[in-house]
């Protein structure tokens, strides 16, 4: 089975729930554009913003949430699988709004569907007792505690250092001191947890063998596309959004010392 074989699953997976890329402006209904991606319901709920929303546009609904439209609209294309748009002007003030998002997706790993994966392998283990099984739950296990390792890291290192950062900032640098921590040393740290999840899915398309567990395999492999496709955006808002706007704050700060 061919690597472009298991990129073809992994694209009707995702086409299954996503039938247009949309590239979303102010103006659009959030109920109007869900239906096309279901997955942004999720996406919404890494910022805080849950169901109904009635007819309320993505402006309005930042407003409510006192959000930068333009943040979360770069967000949602990317989410969207609209890669190709021109990046906002970002102010230092939407650094929280940026780790509200990622502090959430961290709840929903750990709290959903890292549980339910692992659920759903257990079910799987009760029925098929082959030895490829036994691979596919410690693979998870390494896996999920990697997963948890980095996700603390984040929580409990990155995510203060850059609230401080902040603070520190519209303090006008009061108390303004170097710290031994910097972001540089998170860039080095960070490494894309999603690709791992390779090796897990290839084991149960290419090797598990088949115990009329067809039904439990499915649900586990959509587990994962699921998993995958928030973990790439995830790691997209990290490298690409967050250090960048980090590095910008500390030379800020190394300025006015």
């Amino acid at each position: 089975m061919s690597f472009n074989f298991l990129k073809t699953i992994h694209l009707i997976c995702h086409h299954m729930f996503q039938r247009k890329k949309i590239y979303f402006t102010p103006e659009l209904k959030i109920s109007e554009i869900i239906p096309d991606n279901p997955y942004l319901l999720l996406f919404f709920e890494h910022f805080g913003v849950t169901l109904p929303v009635k007819d309320k546009t993505i402006q309005a609904v930042c407003d409510e949430h006192n959000l930068n439209s333009a943040l979360v609209i770069w967000f949602a294309n990317l989410f969207n699988g609209v890669n190709n748009v021109s990046e906002p002007k970002l102010s230092f003030d939407d650094t929280r709004a940026i780790i509200h998002y990622l502090k959430n997706s961290h709840e929903f790993y750990s709290h959903e569907i890292y549980p339910e994966i692992l659920n759903t392998i257990e079910h799987l283990a009760e029925i098929n007792h082959s030895s490829e099984m036994g691979l596919v739950k410690k693979f998870f296990t390494e896996y999920f505690n990697e997963v948890t390792e980095h996700l603390d890291y984040e929580n409990n290192v990155v995510f203060p250092y850059v609230l401080d950062l902040y603070e520190r900032i519209k303090s006008s640098g009061l108390e303004n001191k170097k710290k031994e921590y910097s972001v540089v040393e998170y860039r080095d740290h960070h490494n894309d947890i999603e690709e791992k999840l390779d090796d897990l899915k290839k084991l149960l398309i290419k090797y598990l063998p088949e115990k009329s567990d067809r039904i439990l395999r499915r649900k586990l492999l959509f587990s994962l596309f699921e998993l995958e496709y928030d973990l790439n955006v995830h790691s997209q808002i990290e490298e690409h959004i967050l250090i960048p706007l980090v590095e910008k704050m500390e030379l800020h700060l190394n300025q006015t010392l």
